[in-house]
């Protein structure tokens, strides 16, 4: 399998600003407007190592690495759980489909060599030279697919577009997509270590998943968790949008509190992990994955936002209720019938009608956990935390006097559903 050549298009740069706290490693010496020439990668951090797997399950367990895809599996396991040979193969998860995230566009358009060195770390340490890099964002492709002609080491990797949808990115998903059928979850139990690709053991994970296990590979355990905290060492992409200091994608050290990132907000919350996360306060909370399950709050896909007071905070959410219902893979009732049932209460809400939100809640509680994959369960963690989160401003709108503000939508949708 080669590099996909796709031919370039003229489609203008929407690539957010790029930012750091502390020392960058992911986005070491990248430009603000143009990826890192191969060159300039190897003068930021190196070439990458080449490891064994069994090296690579150890140094994962050691540093505690966990999945950057939104699941935050341990990747010690799920790479001790891919047979390696010849027939195995690699799957890079470009998909991106959260559109609150830009941080995995980021990484693909500004530093495309980081995400190839982790995509050969693992084929190597698997024994194949069947990888694969799947992405949806055309700019991003044509980025990676010439950053791969930029160097010898990389001719057999192929760069596929696949079709977008929020669900699309589910690894069954993809998988589908790059055998050329419908990109929708099936539910399977098979999981892709077992059959993937063509039948074959896969070892599926996202772009940055990728970059970390290269950068693992390179620096060794030591220096790896020289930065971040103890209960999760290294760094982590964030896509911060809305009322915050600075919005953009920053690398930043694991263990930061995260209202170092958005300004001191009080009880005011915070989207935390995108539109299958969680709206919260964020006081005392930090960026470790671990214990940010602890209080019941996923990191996902690594999304901070944070609305100004001038928008409506219901109008907010209802618009992307509306999207997260229309979504839906279609395959399953709780899925297709429960979120446009809450998106058409929301609106109704916002609106000022009469709505029964015990019932609304209750109905949110028998949608969560069905279905083929997490999209239903995200898509109520989303709404409900919002209904919790915003409390007096629904209270507001459910009395008929609404909150007086216009709806700005802030928290971005695809330009189709806007």
């Amino acid at each position: 399998m080669t590099a996909t050549a796709i031919p370039p298009t003229a489609q203008p740069d929407d690539t957010p600003p790029v930012l750091a706290l502390g020392a960058a490693r992911l986005l070491a010496g990248v430009p603000q407007d143009r990826p890192l020439t191969h060159a300039e990668h190897l003068a930021a951090t190196g070439a990458p190592i080449r490891r064994s797997q069994a090296w690579l399950v150890d140094a994962a367990r050691r540093v505690g690495l966990l999945g950057r895809g939104g699941a935050a599996f341990p990747l010690a396991t799920k790479l001790a759980a891919v047979p390696a040979g010849q027939a195995t193969r690699v799957l890079v998860n470009g998909t991106e489909s959260e559109p609150a995230s830009r941080k995995d566009r980021v990484l693909m358009r500004r530093a495309p060599h980081r995400v190839i060195d982790g995509a050969l770390v693992v084929g190597s340490a698997l024994g194949t030279r069947h990888v694969t890099i799947a992405v949806h964002d055309r700019p991003a492709a044509e980025i990676l697919a010439a950053a791969c002609s930029e160097r010898a080491d990389a001719h057999h990797l192929a760069v596929v577009l696949t079709p977008g949808g929020f669900v699309a990115g589910e690894a069954s998903a993809l998988i589908h997509a790059v055998e050329g059928l419908p990109a929708v979850p099936d539910g399977r139990r098979a999981l892709p270590h077992v059959s993937g690709l063509g039948g074959d053991p896969t070892f599926v994970s996202n772009v940055e998943t990728f970059g970390q296990l290269g950068l693992l590979a390179t620096f060794g355990v030591a220096d790896y968790a020289a930065l971040g905290s103890t209960d999760e060492p290294g760094t982590s992409l964030v896509t911060m949008l809305g009322d915050v200091p600075r919005p953009g994608v920053a690398e930043v050290p694991n263990g930061v509190t995260l209202d170092l990132l958005t300004g001191p907000l009080g009880d005011k919350p915070a989207l935390v992990g995108g539109y299958h996360g969680t709206w919260t306060s964020i006081t005392g909370l930090r960026l470790e994955r671990r214990s940010l399950r602890s209080r019941g709050v996923s990191w996902g896909a690594g999304v901070l936002g944070v609305l100004p007071d001038t928008t409506c905070s219901l109008g907010e959410v209802t618009r992307v209720a509306h999207w997260l219902a229309a979504e839906s893979a279609g395959q399953c009732g709780p899925c297709v019938f429960g979120l446009a049932s809450a998106a058409r209460d929301l609106a109704a809400l916002h609106s000022g009608a009469r709505v029964d939100l015990g019932g609304l809640r209750r109905r949110l509680g028998l949608v969560d956990g069905r279905g083929a994959c997490g999209h239903p369960g995200g898509a109520v963690r989303f709404i409900a935390s919002a209904l919790d989160a915003y409390a007096d401003e629904v209270a507001a709108h459910a009395s008929g006097r609404g909150c007086g503000r216009p709806t700005l939508g802030v928290l971005p949708l695809p330009w189709s559903a806007a």
